[in-house]
């Protein structure tokens, strides 16, 4: 049986562009949709309208900062959530099973 069974969601329902996926939100485990198409295309966004939102760029500059300084450290600290986290183990699960 697939999720999308137990849900009563069709991929069909969706806006044109995205797929349903789980993520994590603090601890909890909340349905997502992965951009297939528009400016945020194989991004996570929480409503699938938001994949052609305009992008922030001083957002973004303010990312590529961050990630230059502390990539590695923000690596090392998501790889051990990702293992130690049950949220994050069943967000792993549930995406291999849909």
């Amino acid at each position: 049986m697939k999720l999308n069974e137990v849900f009563d969601l069709s991929e069909d329902d969706l806006e044109e562009g995205a797929k349903m996926v789980w993520a994590r939100s603090g601890n909890r485990v909340v349905r997502k949709y992965r951009c297939s198409s528009g400016r945020r295309k194989n991004r996570i966004v929480s409503n699938p309208a938001d994949c052609n939102k305009p992008i922030d760029i001083r957002k973004r500059q303010k990312m590529k900062q961050t990630r230059a300084a502390k990539g590695a450290r923000m690596a090392r600290k998501s790889k051990k959530t990702k293992r130690a986290n049950p949220a994050s183990i069943r967000v792993q699960r549930l995406n291999k099973r849909s």
